[in-house]
């Protein structure tokens, strides 16, 4: 009897992206098992693919005579079962090709790894694992969704939190004597999902975990090393090289795990998965930038769904896709119970400042608590913009400062400083202005390291700190400060800052984009909850629903509002939407194949100004979340008729493939920031 496998090649071609039958030669037979990295020959036999065994089969669909695997690259099994399930589940439902996801999932080939894995001792086991209470919520309501795998939108808690030094800390560091482990300070949010997943490994069963920062990953990290043994953590994250990820791969294959990491965690092969969990979802860092461009918060989705995991949506603010899920009650709505929030304090005015402070865009009442805060801990400031200004003007006529090469605008980093395109980062040495001649330019705006440089003055003697994306922090100790960051890049501190002040609100709403006010109410909220319980955080120059939203710690009102907008206008979450990118005549059947399948009237076709084919032009449809499977497949098809068909050039026989189709769902793109 001839044994088969069913192949995955490794090709971008959609028309490719399917299972392919191989004849397992005899030779092979013990080793050629499912998950297995093979090369086979594709249509002739001087021409080999890269692939993995998905299934082993006694007969094929193929009724002719089988090409044979040409070769075993490896018989370790690196795709798991379970992941090329979830796989292919997310490329159909993103239009996209299986092995595109499959590069995401599965790291390239690392022999070292390899033969460190054939070499372990399998009878080896990890220790068993103790469950902690999950803190800040009712007595076992967090532990019962883990345990009856269910599905909750969790409301962070929103304070630092102390766990119990590591076990064998070898002493507290405090001179005492008395040997006790150092407390860990955490963010609530981590406290709660190392918690969480310590109940998980407590039943045997894996966890996976996805943030959307490097800092998230630490604290994570460090809250999960306080209640777990380090064996039973492994990192998925793009600071990993290759060697890293690929042993993190075959250790979550091995035994009961919490995989933790950015977008590619979701992806972790784990045994007998319990638990998925992601924090602040409404991040754009979860948003694949590789096809097909699929969102972490989606795939946790699919796979919850798949492997009937318990799934945690944990965050300050929530966004409106978990919003809408919370409303069709999807999910269960989790909050803290009797936990301190945030004393947010809306100031509207700023007039009434004067000297330093009020050239930093600080109010009176602010300044003086910010000040009283700063003499026995430290204060975050958070900021709009990195560098010395905003941007850069012509000192003569007052003209915007733009790029020569790229025409986006320049920057300083700081005062004095060459100025510099914050697109394409070229140095502007030699600047004219095109309108008057001029050769000098004046910062316009505020940037970090400029607030940095007036809080240095209106605070004497106080150190000040910056973070930035360029100057990036973990953490600051928690010593008298004046800490400057950018949204998002805000350090922790052990215990939590004694004031928090949030500038720059009008700013940041003054965006334009689909979700300006989400991000920013997750911008104000992150960085609210890094101060110390019952320390006060200023909201600056921001009134109405926002403010009221903040100074009472109801974030789920915001969120409803926008959902209930987004419902009224057609427009993500309350429908899904595709782009088709492409020739005028391309785009136009691509939305003719789709028939009645869309929520709404067609926007589009536009032309694309910034691709790089001239003549480019973009659709947006949008559909009902119940016809998101036939939308799918009806414009995969359609690119891959578009990438099969060849036409006769007009006087010769040359051929060429037809004008591509680019296609993209749930693209965030079209709604963003312009």
């Amino acid at each position: 009897m001839t044994t088969v496998a069913r192949v995955v090649l490794d090709s971008p071609l959609p028309q490719l992206d399917r299972l392919f039958d191989y004849r397992v030669p005899a030779e092979l037979e013990d080793d050629c098992v499912p998950g297995v990295r093979v090369k086979v020959p594709l249509r002739t036999g001087a021409r080999m693919s890269d692939g993995y065994v998905v299934e082993i089969v006694d007969e094929g669909d193929y009724p002719g005579e089988l090409s044979a695997i040409e070769t075993l690259v490896s018989p370790v099994p690196v795709l798991a079962p379970e992941i090329w399930k979830l796989a292919r589940a997310v490329a159909d439902r993103a239009a996209g090709v299986a092995s595109d996801v499959l590069r995401l999932a599965v790291p390239t080939r690392q022999v070292r790894a390899e033969k460190a894995w054939l070499a372990r001792d399998p009878s080896w086991s990890p220790p068993p694992v103790s469950a902690p209470p999950v803190t800040g919520y009712a007595e076992g309501m967090l532990e019962g969704v883990i345990a009856e795998h269910d599905r909750a939108a969790v409301a962070a808690v929103p304070h630092p939190v102390a766990l119990p030094g590591p076990a064998g800390d070898g002493g507290d560091g405090d001179g005492d004597g008395d040997g006790a482990a150092d407390p860990v300070w955490v963010p609530g949010w981590a406290a709660t999902l190392a918690q969480a997943a310590a109940h998980t490994l407590a039943a045997e069963q894996s966890a996976v975990i996805a943030v959307p920062d490097f800092r998230d990953v630490i604290d994570l990290e460090r809250a999960l090393l306080a209640v777990l043994p380090p064996e039973r953590v492994v990192r998925f994250d793009a600071k990993q090289t290759n060697g890293q990820r690929a042993k993190a791969l075959l250790q979550a294959r091995t035994h009961p795990v919490v995989a933790i990491g950015n977008r590619t965690a979701v992806y972790a092969p784990a045994t007998d998965l319990g638990l998925i969990a992601m924090w602040d979802d409404g991040d754009a860092s979860f948003i694949e930038q590789r096809a097909p461009y699929v969102h972490t918060r989606d795939v946790a989705l699919v796979r919850a769904a798949q492997s009937g995991a318990a799934l945690l949506f944990v965050s300050h603010a929530r966004s409106t896709d978990v919003q809408r899920l919370v409303e069709l009650h999807w999910l269960q709505d989790v909050t803290p119970f009797r936990v301190k929030t945030p004393k947010v304090i809306p100031t509207v005015q700023q007039t009434s400042a004067e000297g330093y402070a009020a050239q930093a865009r600080i109010p009176s009442s602010a300044w003086r608590a910010a000040r009283e805060a700063s003499q026995h801990g430290p204060v975050l400031v958070q900021v709009a913009s990195p560098g010395f200004g905003t941007g850069l003007v012509c000192a003569e006529c007052g003209e915007r400062a733009h790029c020569r090469i790229c025409g986006g605008p320049l920057g300083s980093p700081h005062r004095g400083a060459t100025p510099q395109c914050r697109f394409c980062g070229a140095l502007a040495v030699g600047f004219r202005c095109p309108t008057c001649g001029n050769g000098t330019v004046k910062p316009v705006g505020q940037g970090a390291q400029r607030t940095a440089d007036e809080l240095g003055r209106a605070f004497p003697g106080t150190r000040i700190v910056v973070a930035d994306g360029s100057r990036p922090l973990d953490e600051v100790p928690a010593r008298p400060s004046v800490v400057v960051a950018t949204r998002g890049a805000e350090p922790s501190v052990p215990g939590g800052y004694a004031c928090v002040l949030l500038l720059d609100g009008e700013k940041m709403l003054a965006r334009e984009g689909l979700r300006v006010q989400e991000d920013v109410l997750r911008f104000w909220t992150n960085a609210a909850a890094k101060g110390a319980p019952g320390a006060e955080a200023y909201l600056v120059g921001i009134g109405g629903k926002l403010a009221t939203a903040m100074a009472l710690w109801r974030l789920d009102g915001p969120a409803h509002d926008e959902l209930t907008d987004r419902r009224e206008l057609h427009f993500p979450p309350a429908v899904r939407v595709a782009t088709m990118t492409g020739t005028d005549e391309a785009v136009t059947a691509a939305v003719e194949a789709l028939e009645g399948a869309t929520a709404g009237p067609v926007l589009g076709p536009v032309p694309v100004e910034d691709d790089a084919l001239p003549g480019t032009v973009r659709a947006i449809v949008r559909f009902p979340y119940a016809h998101g499977a036939e939308v799918a497949a009806t414009l995969k098809a359609e690119v891959i008729r578009r990438s099969s068909t060849r036409r006769v050039l007009k006087g010769g026989n040359r051929r060429r493939a037809a004008p591509t189709l680019r296609v993209r769902l749930d693209d965030a793109e079209p709604f963003s920031e312009v």
